[in-house]
């Protein structure tokens, strides 16, 4: 739960810092709008032609009553839309940043120079850098299918698909939407995304609580523009946490039990 707060309290916490930076605010706007507008005309699309791909993906439906068919095809059209609807909430800030390579890994360099600066940063060449955030997208992509394509047809079965499927949708959306956010920053330091991964996964409370919140605001039209800016400092900031760069939040004044890496340990106390 202590780790669950934190990933809230990060995503608080780079939208703060965008409003009280308006600059910065503005800057990271301009590629999520594009995206935006990108999405909502393939979801309008899916939308008009989700009843064709429906029967399509169904012929064994045919022979059926004229109820169980349309049943069945209204079930599918609106699990796919509903299935397409989360994918587009993880891959959107994949294309955004996509988009935006070099308003966001400014804006992220930012938060970071207010914080201290990054230790161990890795300069690359513009062009480098996005084909790295393209080939890591692709990578996140094939993941989040593994999880989401299953859960699509789960979705299916009676009770379980209407309860227990959507919040675990919810859950791989957030994880997978904070794996995308904190690329910028773990580039910055030359991470690759098998260990971001492994990383994420040893904090997958942290992660949740800073993902799950940022899904469900993105389902809400128009919602994800303003908000996309303040998502990319907040997980600049999380990604400090994950780096050691700064105390947990809830770390208080407690010194860690051991030294970090490259530094030695305070001496001992005098005792009288």
């Amino acid at each position: 739960m202590r780790d669950l707060g934190a990933g809230l309290r990060y995503l608080g916490r780079g939208q703060r810092w965008v409003l009280t930076h308006g600059r910065w605010f503005g800057f990271g706007l301009l590629p999520a709008l594009i995206t935006l507008v990108l999405y909502a005309a393939a979801l309008t699309a899916l939308g008009f032609y989700a009843d064709d791909i429906a029967a399509w993906a169904t012929p064994f439906a045919d022979d059926w009553g004229s109820t169980g068919r349309m049943l069945t095809r209204g079930v599918f059209a609106v699990m796919l839309w509903l299935a397409v609807l989360m994918l587009a909430v993880v891959t959107f800030a994949a294309v955004a940043l996509l988009i935006g390579e070099p308003f966001y890994e400014k804006l992220s360099e930012k938060v970071e120079e207010s914080e201290g600066g990054t230790s161990g940063a890795v300069e690359q060449p513009l062009w480098r850098e996005v084909w790295t955030a393209l080939t890591d997208s692709l990578y996140v992509l094939s993941r989040t299918l593994l999880f989401t394509v299953p859960l699509f047809f789960l979705g299916f079965v009676p009770v379980i698909g209407q309860t227990v499927v959507p919040v675990l949708g919810f859950c791989v959306s957030g994880f997978f939407l904070t794996l995308e956010l904190t690329s910028v920053a773990m580039q910055r330091r030359g991470v690759p995304v098998r260990e971001r991964l492994r990383m994420l996964r040893s904090r997958k409370a942290l992660a949740l609580g800073f993902g799950v919140p940022l899904t469900l605001a993105f389902l809400v039209p128009l919602l994800a523009v303003p908000l996309m800016p303040g998502a990319v400092a907040g997980a600049t900031f999380l990604v400090r946490d994950l780096d050691g760069e700064r105390p947990h939040p809830d770390a208080g004044a407690t010194p860690p039990p051991y030294p970090a890496h490259g530094t030695q340990a305070p001496p001992p106390p005098a005792w009288h």
